[in-house]
């Protein structure tokens, strides 16, 4: 993310404002955070605890670990490519009807994955990284995106707020699903639980999203397409984010196995990846404080650096101490990138209007990254487990990422 900060000519927001409009407070405002929230929480969230499956699927023989990551790589990709339809469905004032549709795949898909042998990689793949991708990410963006209805000097903020719902997910769904499936309720019934638990949360997200009214046709400006195509820093942005997607899931996928396999205590590993998403909440929050003041590019290169650096030191990782201290910083770190993504695509927006529209292109593309970088690192770990060959292809890519 080394693009210099860029100034928008007529504003930051996705709706042209109109005199009368409010920002920036009001109960439609909050519960519109609220409701996002609880969205993020559920569909990144759950991605962000692929960790827990990975480590079941691995040890349970499904396939091999490259294999079983393209499962969560292709719920991450979808997540986040779904974006160029979900974003043109916001601006279009077709909110409602996505995350409507969004969440019924996405339940729908969460409950096949209960019914799915854990010995038939197809029926997982199908159901969990197809099926839950392609959900998600009708919800994903436009629960983010549509704060910029409600937000203008504290946006950065508001959408920080709704990106710790990925955090909160990540730490409530490893805990739950891990516990479930070593019990006696097992693999179908424990996924099942997890299911009604998204229903019940995603019912109270769409009741608590409310979008503005979309503008008149005269009130809204060209867009402007070949200009944001053609827009250098906003070039730059993509493809920075797009190289740090290769790496940054990494933990997230791996930190539990690699726990596991280097004798750390089963009951400690089965936390870290809750660890590692209960780090990330004031890493969504603070960073984004400091963003609206700084900017989000300026904030979030030195948090790129870090997490170069903290995935290196994975190799260090020896101790139940080490894991938590490792868990605690890579948390912090990578939750702020993550949440500072959304407000750095958009401080780019020339108009108001372009915002729904760049996020949907910059997230599209950018979801290859997600969808490759894991697969490689289980290629790279192979039956062998050399673990230095995907952490360093893991950690050279915030590097290269904060050089361009």
């Amino acid at each position: 993310m080394g693009s210099k900060e860029k100034k928008p000519t007529t504003g930051t927001d996705v709706q042209v404002p109109l005199d009368n409009e409010k920002f920036d407070s009001g109960v439609v405002a909050w519960s519109t955070v609220a409701g996002g929230f609880l969205t993020v929480a559920t569909t990144f969230g759950y991605a962000n605890s692929f960790g827990v499956y990975q480590d079941l699927y691995t040890r349970s023989n499904t396939a091999s670990a490259s294999a079983i990551s393209w499962i969560g790589s292709t719920q991450l990709f979808f997540l986040l490519a779904m974006a160029l339809p979900a974003g043109k469905l916001l601006d279009m004032g077709h909110f409602r009807m996505t995350t409507l549709v969004g969440s019924l795949i996405y339940v729908f898909s969460i409950f096949m994955v209960s019914i799915s042998h854990v010995d038939k990689f197809y029926q997982l793949y199908l159901s969990q990284g197809l099926g839950m991708g392609i959900g998600a990410g009708l919800l994903y963006v436009p629960s983010v995106a549509v704060q910029a209805h409600h937000w203008r000097s504290r946006r950065a903020l508001a959408m920080g707020i709704v990106a710790t719902g990925s955090s909160l997910g990540g730490i409530v769904f490893p805990i739950i699903l891990n516990q479930l499936f070593k019990s006696s309720v097992g693999f179908q019934w424990g996924v099942r639980a997890s299911a009604f638990i998204v229903l019940g949360m995603l019912l109270f997200a769409n009741l608590l999203m409310i979008p503005k009214p979309r503008a008149k046709a005269t009130e809204r400006p060209k867009m402007d397409l070949k200009g944001i195509m053609t827009d250098k820093p906003y070039l730059i942005s993509i493809f920075s984010v797009f190289v740090i997607d290769w790496g940054v899931f990494f933990p997230y996928f791996y930190f539990q196995l690699f726990s596991v396999l280097h004798g750390i205590d089963a009951q400690s590993a089965f936390y870290c990846i809750a660890i590692l998403n209960a780090a990330a909440i004031p890493g969504r929050v603070l960073p984004n404080m400091l963003a609206d003041h700084l900017g989000p590019y300026n904030v979030a290169i030195p948090c790129v650096v870090s997490c170069g650096i903290l995935i290196f030191a994975m190799l260090g990782v020896k101790t139940v101490a080490g894991m938590v201290i490792l868990a605690i910083l890579y948390g912090f770190m990578s939750g702020a990138i993550l949440a500072l993504t959304a407000p750095a695509f958009a401080v780019l927006s020339r108009d108001p209007s372009e915002v729904g529209i760049r996020f949907g292109i910059a997230f599209s593309l950018t979801s290859f990254g997600a969808l490759m970088g894991n697969p490689i690192d289980g290629a790279l770990l192979g039956k062998t487990f050399p673990w230095i060959k995907p952490i360093t292809f893991s950690g050279v890519r915030f590097h290269l990422a904060q050089d361009s």
